[in-house]
């Protein structure tokens, strides 16, 4: 059993693992920022050390420092949380190398799954479809313009390198092509330090389904179902659920078919830990591979809810060599649940980040609510960061029940002094499309066009 974890995160995820630690009587070390000396984490965690500076250049990302702290604090292990250094394989080195457990994928698997080009490499070894593309990196406009003709428009620009909806830039013909190509390298440099992007041909209203995976030390692997994430903006996820309405509604069988893919994936990188395979499904009930998340995903919890499974337990469990006690028969899915991600943003003005003062904060309660969050009153939402200030999870016994629970919740919501995306998400909850469950990731532009858009500011 470890006996301390350091966090090399912060905000909600922070505290989420380390309300995990405590459960399991271990220690846990926050490390924080100048920005977030007044966080949540380094209030609820047993020990805190300041690693740097504001921006996360000289904070977050700096292994150096965390691996320092780590020294002083003497810990077993390092939980990376999600974004910031989560698949970084390197870091994942520097921590076996100085004796100090990394709570995430090897860096053998995050290496075989390197970037976005190899996963599709490696996917299709793996008899798993995916969309007609480049083979890897595009090196100039000309090689750009060449793929694009080859598999036709419209098409995707995408970074190489990470998430989260940077570098990537949807193309319909020569022109948009060549703007969004760099447009695209730019924002993939300033985001992941790394420019190369590939192009792959873009599927029209798909839906974002995602599998959750757990690999243990020993080679066992499952999958704990699906998510789908189709409710985006700007490639960024809003709202998640679990089951996808796609697929309770319209297309059954793919369940099996893509669990067993996202098996096939992880089995060929010899993966372990927590880990998420995402895929895309068009009209027609037709799916591909997109990219293999190597970390814990911000969604996490809707799955916990149906399974009844604490993922960031069973993560720590997996790292210090224990097997997974579960087998896929085991896994019993039960009820519905949905996500909000609450952002400090103004929906209405293009989702422009309000950063600031919290002057009063309420979070909802009751039956099937759950708030996993680091705000409160007082809490002052720094700038240097991502927007996202908590997550609203609702369970029920069916669909209908989960989207009145998360209606119902969202109206008790009240933060005050800053912009949040709750009003929006209100609406996504009252539409009649999204109530049916027929919705793919163009939603989010079509509820804020037109009349519809000014109706939806006028109820907020």
């Amino acid at each position: 059993m470890f006996e301390k974890i350091l966090v090399a995160n912060r905000g909600e995820i922070a505290v989420r693992i380390i309300r995990a630690c405590r459960e399991l009587n271990i220690r846990s070390v926050a490390v924080y920022s100048e920005a977030d000396a007044n966080s949540m984490h380094v209030q609820m965690a047993d020990e805190a050390i300041c690693i740097g500076k504001s921006p996360s250049s000289e904070s977050y990302l700096r292994i150096d420092r965390i691996i320092s702290a780590a020294e002083i604090t003497d810990v077993d292990a390092i939980h990376p949380g999600y974004g910031f250094l989560s698949e970084n394989a390197h870091f994942a080195d520097v921590c076996e190398s100085c004796n100090i457990r990394f709570i995430g994928p090897s860096s053998r698997a995050m290496n075989a799954l390197e970037d976005k080009a190899v996963s599709r490499a490696l996917a299709k070894k793996a008899g798993v479809p995916t969309p007609p593309g480049s083979d890897g990196n595009i090196e100039n406009e000309q090689d750009a313009l060449a793929t694009a003709r080859r598999i036709g428009y419209p098409v995707i620009i995408k970074a190489i390198a990470g998430g989260g909806g940077r570098g990537m830039r949807v193309a319909h013909n020569d022109i948009s092509l060549v703007k969004g190509y760099h447009t695209a390298r730019t924002e993939a440099e300033k985001a992941f330090g790394n420019s190369n992007v590939y192009i792959e041909k873009f599927i029209e209203n798909p839906h974002h389904i995602e599998f959750q995976i757990l690999g243990d030390n020993r080679g066992n692997i499952i999958h704990l179902g699906e998510r789908d994430c189709s409710i985006q903006r700007r490639n960024q996820k809003i709202l998640e659920e679990t089951p996808s309405p796609l697929i309770e509604n319209k297309y059954k069988k793919l369940r099996e078919k893509m669990g067993k893919a996202a098996i096939r994936i992880a089995e060929m990188a010899h993966y372990t830990n927590a880990g998420t395979v995402e895929f895309i499904v068009d009209d027609h009930g037709n799916f591909y591979f997109l990219e293999v998340n190597k970390r814990i995903q911000v969604e996490h919890p809707i799955t916990e809810e149906v399974t009844g499974y604490d993922l960031v337990k069973l993560q720590i469990m997996i790292a210090m060599g224990e097997p997974l006690k579960l087998s896929e028969k085991d896994v019993q899915f039960r009820g519905h649940s949905i996500e909000c991600r609450i952002n400090a943003e103004d929906p209405f003005d293009d989702f422009r980040p309000s950063p600031g003062r919290i002057e009063m904060y309420y979070a909802p309660g009751g039956r099937g609510v759950r708030v996993d969050s680091h705000a409160y009153a007082g809490y002052s939402i720094p700038p240097h960061y991502d927007s996202m200030i908590g997550k609203l999870i609702t369970y029920g016994k069916d669909r209908r029940e989960a989207m009145d629970k998360m209606s119902r919740a969202l109206s008790e919501y009240m933060i005050t002094g800053i912009k949040t995306t709750i009003p929006f998400e209100l609406a996504i909850l009252q539409d009649p499309n999204f109530r049916r469950g027929v919705y793919s990731t163009n939603f989010v532009e079509t509820l804020l066009s037109g009349a519809r858009r000014e109706l939806i500011e006028e109820k907020a």
